[in-house]
Protein backbone atom coordinates (compact mmCIF):
# COMPACT_ATOMS: atom_id res chain seq x y z
CA UNK A 1 0.00 0.00 0.00
CA UNK A 2 0.97 3.54 -0.41
CA UNK A 3 0.04 5.65 2.82
CA UNK A 4 2.69 7.35 3.60
CA UNK A 5 4.90 9.73 0.64
CA UNK A 6 7.84 11.68 1.77
CA UNK A 7 9.72 14.05 -0.71
CA UNK A 8 13.30 14.62 0.22
CA UNK A 9 14.82 18.39 -0.76
CA UNK A 10 17.96 20.02 -0.92
CA UNK A 11 19.20 23.56 -1.96
CA UNK A 12 19.03 23.99 -5.75
CA UNK A 13 15.90 21.42 -6.15
CA UNK A 14 13.64 22.05 -9.49
CA UNK A 15 10.22 23.87 -8.31
CA UNK A 16 8.30 21.74 -11.09
CA UNK A 17 9.41 18.12 -10.59
CA UNK A 18 8.61 19.26 -7.16
CA UNK A 19 5.37 20.10 -8.07
CA UNK A 20 4.64 16.89 -9.21
CA UNK A 21 5.11 15.34 -6.07
CA UNK A 22 2.58 17.64 -4.44
CA UNK A 23 0.05 17.31 -7.50
CA UNK A 24 -0.34 13.60 -7.28
CA UNK A 25 0.56 12.73 -3.66
CA UNK A 26 0.15 15.94 -1.57
CA UNK A 27 -3.24 17.15 -2.70
CA UNK A 28 -6.64 15.24 -0.91
CA UNK A 29 -8.32 13.46 -3.56
CA UNK A 30 -10.76 11.38 -1.24
CA UNK A 31 -13.98 12.50 -3.07
CA UNK A 32 -12.83 11.31 -6.40
CA UNK A 33 -12.16 7.93 -4.86
CA UNK A 34 -8.33 8.16 -4.34
CA UNK A 35 -6.88 6.57 -0.25
CA UNK A 36 -5.95 9.47 1.58
CA UNK A 37 -1.79 9.76 1.09
CA UNK A 38 0.43 11.57 4.11
CA UNK A 39 2.63 13.75 2.61
CA UNK A 40 5.98 14.89 4.14
CA UNK A 41 8.30 17.37 2.74
CA UNK A 42 11.91 16.84 4.29
CA UNK A 43 14.93 18.71 4.61
CA UNK A 44 18.43 18.25 6.39
CA UNK A 45 17.27 21.27 8.13
CA UNK A 46 13.68 21.90 8.83
CA UNK A 47 12.32 24.81 8.87
CA UNK A 48 15.10 26.52 7.07
CA UNK A 49 14.50 28.48 3.95
CA UNK A 50 15.90 26.17 0.84
CA UNK A 51 16.84 28.22 -2.48
CA UNK A 52 15.41 25.94 -5.51
CA UNK A 53 17.00 26.07 -8.99
CA UNK A 54 15.46 29.44 -9.69
CA UNK A 55 15.60 31.20 -6.88
CA UNK A 56 12.68 31.10 -4.60
CA UNK A 57 13.17 29.48 -1.99
CA UNK A 58 11.03 26.40 -0.14
CA UNK A 59 10.92 25.35 3.26
CA UNK A 60 10.54 21.69 4.49
CA UNK A 61 8.32 21.84 7.67
CA UNK A 62 10.09 17.87 8.16
CA UNK A 63 13.66 16.80 8.96
CA UNK A 64 15.27 13.87 7.32
CA UNK A 65 13.88 11.71 10.68
CA UNK A 66 10.31 12.25 8.87
CA UNK A 67 11.45 9.55 6.30
CA UNK A 68 10.77 6.64 8.57
CA UNK A 69 7.78 5.49 7.89
CA UNK A 70 7.34 6.70 4.67
CA UNK A 71 6.26 4.00 2.15
CA UNK A 72 7.69 5.87 -0.80
CA UNK A 73 10.70 8.51 -0.76
CA UNK A 74 10.81 10.67 -3.92
CA UNK A 75 13.74 12.75 -4.83
CA UNK A 76 13.03 15.12 -7.17
CA UNK A 77 15.50 17.24 -9.76
CA UNK A 78 17.61 19.33 -8.75
CA UNK A 79 21.03 21.29 -9.92
CA UNK A 80 23.35 18.56 -10.36
CA UNK A 81 26.58 19.23 -8.50
CA UNK A 82 30.08 17.79 -7.26
CA UNK A 83 28.75 16.35 -4.02
CA UNK A 84 25.49 15.96 -2.25
CA UNK A 85 24.62 16.48 1.28
CA UNK A 86 26.16 13.74 3.04
CA UNK A 87 23.20 13.12 5.68
CA UNK A 88 20.83 13.16 2.89
CA UNK A 89 22.74 10.51 1.07
CA UNK A 90 22.68 8.02 4.38
CA UNK A 91 19.28 8.93 4.95
CA UNK A 92 18.48 7.13 1.54
CA UNK A 93 20.64 4.79 2.15
CA UNK A 94 19.06 3.48 5.49
CA UNK A 95 15.58 3.97 3.46
CA UNK A 96 16.66 1.64 1.16
CA UNK A 97 18.31 -0.70 3.99
CA UNK A 98 14.58 -0.88 5.11
CA UNK A 99 12.90 -1.78 1.83
CA UNK A 100 11.28 1.56 1.37
CA UNK A 101 10.55 2.69 -2.38
CA UNK A 102 12.79 5.54 -2.94
CA UNK A 103 11.54 7.25 -6.84
CA UNK A 104 13.87 9.77 -8.52
CA UNK A 105 12.88 12.85 -10.94
CA UNK A 106 15.36 13.29 -13.67
CA UNK A 107 18.56 14.83 -12.11
CA UNK A 108 17.23 13.30 -9.13
CA UNK A 109 19.00 10.12 -9.97
CA UNK A 110 22.06 11.75 -9.73
CA UNK A 111 21.80 11.91 -5.80
CA UNK A 112 21.00 8.37 -5.61
CA UNK A 113 23.69 7.34 -7.65
CA UNK A 114 25.52 9.65 -4.98
CA UNK A 115 24.59 7.43 -2.51
CA UNK A 116 25.73 4.20 -4.20
CA UNK A 117 21.83 3.26 -4.30
CA UNK A 118 22.10 2.81 -8.11
CA UNK A 119 24.87 0.71 -8.89
CA UNK A 120 23.42 -2.65 -10.68
CA UNK A 121 20.78 -1.38 -10.96
CA UNK A 122 18.83 -0.35 -13.83
CA UNK A 123 17.43 3.38 -14.33
CA UNK A 124 17.25 6.63 -16.08
CA UNK A 125 17.22 10.11 -16.31
CA UNK A 126 17.03 13.16 -18.86
CA UNK A 127 18.61 12.56 -21.97
CA UNK A 128 21.28 15.65 -21.69
CA UNK A 129 22.80 14.21 -19.06
CA UNK A 130 23.24 10.87 -19.71
CA UNK A 131 27.14 11.01 -20.70
CA UNK A 132 27.76 12.61 -17.20
CA UNK A 133 25.28 10.08 -15.48
CA UNK A 134 27.07 7.03 -16.70
CA UNK A 135 30.66 8.91 -16.47
CA UNK A 136 29.92 9.00 -12.70
CA UNK A 137 28.19 6.12 -12.33
CA UNK A 138 29.48 3.35 -14.59
CA UNK A 139 28.01 0.64 -12.35
CA UNK A 140 24.42 1.82 -12.96
CA UNK A 141 23.03 0.43 -16.06
CA UNK A 142 21.17 3.23 -17.67
CA UNK A 143 18.64 3.08 -20.17
CA UNK A 144 18.33 7.10 -21.52
CA UNK A 145 15.92 5.90 -23.81
CA UNK A 146 12.53 5.82 -21.92
CA UNK A 147 10.40 8.14 -19.53
CA UNK A 148 11.18 5.93 -16.72
CA UNK A 149 12.67 2.59 -15.35
CA UNK A 150 10.91 0.66 -12.30
CA UNK A 151 13.16 -1.76 -11.01
CA UNK A 152 11.32 -2.75 -8.01
CA UNK A 153 12.02 -0.60 -4.94
CA UNK A 154 13.74 1.62 -7.20
CA UNK A 155 12.01 3.88 -9.82
CA UNK A 156 13.34 6.52 -12.07
CA UNK A 157 12.55 8.97 -14.33
CA UNK A 158 13.54 11.35 -17.12
CA UNK A 159 13.02 14.48 -17.82
CA UNK A 160 10.33 16.95 -16.15
CA UNK A 161 6.81 15.85 -17.60
CA UNK A 162 8.08 12.34 -17.29
CA UNK A 163 7.74 12.38 -14.00
CA UNK A 164 4.27 12.17 -14.14
CA UNK A 165 4.31 9.14 -15.83
CA UNK A 166 6.65 7.87 -13.28
CA UNK A 167 4.70 9.19 -10.31
CA UNK A 168 0.95 7.48 -11.79
CA UNK A 169 2.88 4.43 -12.40
CA UNK A 170 3.48 3.74 -9.04
CA UNK A 171 0.25 4.70 -7.57
CA UNK A 172 -1.06 2.40 -10.11
CA UNK A 173 1.14 -0.43 -9.24
CA UNK A 174 0.38 0.02 -5.64
CA UNK A 175 -3.26 1.57 -5.61
CA UNK A 176 -4.57 0.03 -8.71
CA UNK A 177 -5.68 1.68 -12.23
CA UNK A 178 -9.09 3.56 -11.37
CA UNK A 179 -6.56 5.36 -8.39
CA UNK A 180 -4.35 6.13 -11.41
CA UNK A 181 -6.58 6.92 -13.55
CA UNK A 182 -8.90 9.38 -11.19
CA UNK A 183 -5.87 11.46 -10.51
CA UNK A 184 -4.36 11.20 -14.29
CA UNK A 185 -8.01 12.94 -15.01
CA UNK A 186 -8.16 15.56 -12.61
CA UNK A 187 -4.79 16.56 -13.40
CA UNK A 188 -5.65 17.07 -17.32
CA UNK A 189 -2.79 14.24 -18.34
CA UNK A 190 -1.72 15.17 -21.81
CA UNK A 191 -2.55 12.33 -24.53
CA UNK A 192 -0.34 9.55 -25.62
CA UNK A 193 3.33 10.55 -25.94
CA UNK A 194 4.93 8.11 -28.08
CA UNK A 195 8.77 9.34 -28.00
CA UNK A 196 10.19 6.30 -26.18
CA UNK A 197 7.17 5.70 -24.08
CA UNK A 198 7.72 2.02 -22.17
CA UNK A 199 6.52 0.86 -19.23
CA UNK A 200 3.12 1.16 -17.71
CA UNK A 201 1.92 4.35 -18.54
CA UNK A 202 -1.58 5.43 -18.77
CA UNK A 203 -3.17 6.97 -21.68
CA UNK A 204 -6.47 8.87 -20.56
CA UNK A 205 -8.82 10.13 -23.56
CA UNK A 206 -7.41 13.45 -24.85
CA UNK A 207 -9.48 16.46 -23.56
CA UNK A 208 -10.42 17.91 -27.14
CA UNK A 209 -10.61 22.05 -27.03
CA UNK A 210 -13.71 21.48 -29.34
CA UNK A 211 -16.46 20.12 -28.43
CA UNK A 212 -16.64 18.66 -32.37
CA UNK A 213 -14.89 15.33 -32.08
CA UNK A 214 -16.52 14.75 -28.04
CA UNK A 215 -19.21 12.46 -29.65
CA UNK A 216 -17.09 10.52 -32.27
CA UNK A 217 -14.54 10.03 -29.49
CA UNK A 218 -16.68 8.82 -26.77
CA UNK A 219 -18.93 6.82 -28.96
CA UNK A 220 -15.18 4.97 -30.03
CA UNK A 221 -14.60 3.98 -26.45
CA UNK A 222 -17.89 2.55 -26.34
CA UNK A 223 -17.36 0.57 -29.60
CA UNK A 224 -13.62 -0.53 -29.49
CA UNK A 225 -14.25 -4.37 -30.48
CA UNK A 226 -15.56 -3.05 -34.34
CA UNK A 227 -13.76 -2.18 -37.03
CA UNK A 228 -13.13 1.40 -37.52
CA UNK A 229 -12.33 2.92 -41.18
CA UNK A 230 -10.79 6.79 -41.49
CA UNK A 231 -13.83 7.09 -44.19
CA UNK A 232 -16.63 6.06 -41.53
CA UNK A 233 -15.43 8.18 -38.96
CA UNK A 234 -14.87 11.01 -41.03
CA UNK A 235 -18.85 10.31 -41.66
CA UNK A 236 -19.79 9.99 -38.07
CA UNK A 237 -18.31 13.64 -37.77
CA UNK A 238 -20.09 14.95 -41.10
CA UNK A 239 -16.36 16.11 -42.56
CA UNK A 240 -14.64 14.78 -45.31
CA UNK A 241 -12.02 12.49 -44.79
CA UNK A 242 -9.01 14.71 -45.22
CA UNK A 243 -10.49 17.58 -42.93
CA UNK A 244 -11.14 14.99 -40.27
CA UNK A 245 -8.03 13.59 -40.01
CA UNK A 246 -6.21 16.88 -40.34
CA UNK A 247 -8.92 17.80 -37.51
CA UNK A 248 -8.37 15.27 -35.29
CA UNK A 249 -4.39 15.44 -35.44
CA UNK A 250 -5.10 19.65 -34.01
CA UNK A 251 -7.58 18.20 -31.83
CA UNK A 252 -6.16 14.77 -30.00
CA UNK A 253 -2.45 15.41 -30.79
CA UNK A 254 -2.19 12.10 -32.55
CA UNK A 255 -3.84 10.12 -35.85
CA UNK A 256 -7.29 8.49 -34.97
CA UNK A 257 -5.29 5.19 -35.68
CA UNK A 258 -2.71 5.93 -33.09
CA UNK A 259 -5.51 6.91 -30.59
CA UNK A 260 -7.62 4.09 -31.50
CA UNK A 261 -4.26 1.42 -30.86
CA UNK A 262 -3.75 3.47 -27.60
CA UNK A 263 -7.74 3.28 -26.17
CA UNK A 264 -7.78 -0.30 -27.27
CA UNK A 265 -4.97 -1.25 -25.40
CA UNK A 266 -6.25 0.94 -22.70
CA UNK A 267 -9.13 -1.62 -22.35
CA UNK A 268 -7.18 -4.20 -22.95
CA UNK A 269 -4.93 -3.40 -19.74
CA UNK A 270 -8.47 -2.69 -17.32
CA UNK A 271 -9.51 -5.91 -18.37
CA UNK A 272 -6.58 -8.13 -17.79
CA UNK A 273 -6.48 -6.50 -14.30
CA UNK A 274 -9.96 -6.58 -13.46
CA UNK A 275 -11.21 -10.31 -15.40
CA UNK A 276 -9.51 -13.85 -15.79
CA UNK A 277 -10.49 -13.42 -19.48
CA UNK A 278 -8.52 -15.12 -22.19
CA UNK A 279 -6.09 -13.35 -23.90
CA UNK A 280 -7.94 -14.07 -27.06
CA UNK A 281 -10.83 -13.09 -25.76
CA UNK A 282 -9.51 -9.38 -24.43
CA UNK A 283 -8.35 -9.26 -28.11
CA UNK A 284 -11.59 -9.65 -29.46
CA UNK A 285 -13.10 -6.94 -26.93
CA UNK A 286 -10.99 -4.97 -27.46
CA UNK A 287 -10.75 -4.97 -31.55
CA UNK A 288 -7.62 -6.85 -32.14
CA UNK A 289 -9.24 -9.81 -33.53
CA UNK A 290 -6.47 -12.00 -32.14
CA UNK A 291 -4.66 -12.70 -29.46
CA UNK A 292 -1.27 -12.81 -31.28
CA UNK A 293 -2.52 -9.14 -32.42
CA UNK A 294 -3.04 -7.82 -28.69
CA UNK A 295 0.07 -9.29 -27.71
CA UNK A 296 2.26 -7.37 -30.80
CA UNK A 297 0.57 -3.84 -29.74
CA UNK A 298 0.72 -5.05 -26.30
CA UNK A 299 4.54 -5.43 -26.46
CA UNK A 300 5.38 -2.61 -28.20
CA UNK A 301 2.94 0.18 -26.55
CA UNK A 302 3.59 -1.37 -22.60
CA UNK A 303 7.06 -2.84 -23.10
CA UNK A 304 5.73 -6.33 -21.71
CA UNK A 305 2.98 -9.25 -22.67
CA UNK A 306 -0.09 -9.43 -21.52
CA UNK A 307 0.46 -12.07 -19.53
CA UNK A 308 3.71 -10.66 -17.69
CA UNK A 309 1.28 -7.47 -17.16
CA UNK A 310 -1.73 -9.48 -16.01
CA UNK A 311 0.49 -11.34 -13.30
CA UNK A 312 1.75 -7.94 -11.79
CA UNK A 313 -1.25 -6.04 -11.99
CA UNK A 314 -4.23 -8.77 -11.35
CA UNK A 315 -6.32 -7.62 -8.46
CA UNK A 316 -4.61 -4.52 -7.43
CA UNK A 317 -7.72 -2.11 -8.87
CA UNK A 318 -7.58 -0.10 -5.16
Amino acid sequence: MLTTVAAVLIDGVAPFEFGVLCEIFGIDRTEDGVPPIEFRVCGENPGAPLPTSIGVPLIPPHGLDALAGADLIAVPATVIREKYPPAVLAALREASARGVTLLSECSGAFILGAAGLLDGRACTTHWRYASLFAERFPAARLNPDVLFVDDGDIVTSAGTASGIDACLHVVRRELGSEVAMAIARRMVVPPQRDGGQRQFVDLPIPQCSSDSLQPVLAWLVENLAEEHSVAALARRARMSERSFARHFVAEAGTTPHKWLSAQRILHARRLLEQTTLGVDEVARRCGFGSGALLRHHFQRIVGVSPTDYRRTFAGQTG
